[in-house]
């Protein structure tokens, strides 16, 4: 087994990770991503960044903003989560993921370290991308964070600019069980006389949270859908949702532009047009193949999956596929209920601690009238959906990350 294959095995099983297990990796606290960030010799004050939160369209929105950065010239870190295959997707430079000698080098020489300090996955990965950038000295890291901002391992930045997608129930567990407590959560990466950015207007109780923060902060704060001054472009992101990121991601250049930064209209263009190029970006309305046309998305929770099952009621097809698993700690009946009864399931579950039984997601889903039946592993039911399509169908793949992430 080569070095980097010993590294990312004692990254994963040494201690908890969200991704993998859930609850058991949260940590609401950041004392120890400081005490790290001091141990590196304070590598997020030595790069400009821009710091991105939101329930849903954060990681699109980022890699839209690297791509854009990456077109003006920008030395650009990109940092973002879950992965999907390789975990360097987590840290690009220019949107080449990160060489496996520097993890595997950053690792070996701060291990004892970790040790010690009993440090969570969260808190090295963002340590091992702060120093990457540091090293490399970007011009600008995107930075996302991974959940909330309040207590995220990404908030001991100082960035240029914030930026908040959106809000919705999604992780009640850890962020609180209404709009406005998660609001509140995803509120505390605004920093004091720094611009933020609120991708979508919601309820006014989320509003008033935003509005209340910002005043506090002496933060100016822009709400992207009401600035009717914004230029329209195009983006080769296909996703029906990817309406709101582009406009998110034209709102924060915009505000830079103001700020100084030299990014002009040719460089936003050609950056939304060439994400997936430029970044490498996956499962976002990923199109795999078509005759049959086989679609995959990462939309887990209710206001993603509300906009992507828009999307595939307007596709035109004879017979609809759905190749479906979710995580344990998601409110499965309501995500389900979104889905359309016409069509053929094939329940799954991905090879992670955190997926839900094939058998009792199925359960629930024929509770709700979704009919079909329960395979083995995510690669089977993909098989025998594409085994059962004619040319003329349509597979969708989706209803959780870890899914997608074992057929692109």
């Amino acid at each position: 087994m080569d070095d980097y294959q010993k590294t990312l095995n004692w990254l994963f099983k040494q201690l908890p990770m969200y991704q993998r297990q859930g609850s058991a990796a949260y940590k609401a606290d950041i004392t120890n991503t400081v005490e790290l960030c001091n141990y590196l010799g304070n590598p997020e004050k030595k790069f400009k960044a821009i710091h991105i939160a939101g329930t849903n369209g954060k990681g699109s929105t980022a890699h839209m903003l690297s791509s854009i950065f990456q077109e003006a010239g920008y030395r650009t870190g990109l940092y973002t989560s879950p992965h999907l295959k390789d975990f360097r997707e987590r840290v690009k430079l220019n949107g080449q993921m990160m060489p496996k000698e520097d993890v595997v080098e950053f690792i070996q020489i701060n291990k004892p370290f970790f040790k010690r300090k009993n440090l969570s996955f969260f808190e090295m990965t963002v340590g091992l991308a702060f120093d990457f950038f540091a090293k490399k000295e970007v011009d600008i890291a995107i930075i996302e964070t991974g959940l909330g901002g309040r207590l995220d391992s990404t908030n001991v930045i100082n960035p240029i600019l914030s930026v908040i997608t959106n809000i919705g129930l999604d992780h009640t567990m850890f962020l609180g069980d209404t709009l406005e407590k998660v609001a509140s959560e995803k509120a505390g990466i605004i920093k004091s006389g720094i611009p933020v950015i609120i991708g979508q207007t919601q309820e006014k109780e989320i509003t008033d949270v935003f509005e209340e923060v910002a005043k506090i902060n002496k933060s100016k704060i822009y709400f992207a859908d009401k600035l009717d001054w914004l230029p329209k472009y195009n983006t080769d992101l296909k996703g029906k949702y990817q309406e709101f990121n582009v406009n998110t991601a034209i709102a924060t250049v915009k505000v830079l532009q103001l700020q100084g930064e030299n990014i002009k209209d040719s460089h936003i263009s050609n950056g939304l047009s060439n994400v997936v190029f430029n970044t490498d970006l996956k499962g976002r309305w990923q199109q795999l193949q078509d005759k049959p046309m086989v679609v995959c998305d990462t939309a887990h929770n209710k206001e993603g999956l509300e906009i992507v099952m828009e999307q595939l009621t307007e596709q035109q097809y004879n017979n609809l596929h759905v190749v479906i698993g979710m995580v344990n700690d998601k409110n499965i009946k309501e995500a389900l209920s979104l889905f359309p009864k016409k069509a053929t399931y094939y329940f799954c579950k991905a090879d992670i601690p955190r997926a839900l039984d094939a058998s009792e997601l199925a359960k629930i889903a024929t509770n709700l009238g979704l009919q079909g039946e329960v395979y083995t592993s995510v690669r089977d039911a993909y098989a025998h959906a594409l085994e059962s399509s004619s040319s003329n169908d349509f597979i969708y793949i989706g209803g959780s990350t870890f899914v997608v992430a074992e057929v692109v």
